[in-house]
């Protein structure tokens, strides 16, 4: 699997939040956000799993 260039533009109130989210954990802005995203992607997959389990078994 190789790796792509994601370029964004954000204001600087929000990039300061991100700073010092990273810094509380240890981590770069760029591994912080990285994470964060994997994180969220995780949860909807997962949740479209548990959505389409409950369909199979027919459970509301």
């Amino acid at each position: 699997m190789g790796t792509s260039v994601l370029s964004l533009r954000i204001d600087h109130e929000l990039l300061e939040r991100l700073r010092q989210q990273a810094a509380k954990r240890g981590m770069s802005v760029q591994d912080y956000v990285v994470q964060t995203l994997i994180r969220n992607d995780f949860d909807e997959r997962f949740q479209a799993a548990v959505e389409e389990t409950e369909k199979f078994y027919g459970v509301t």
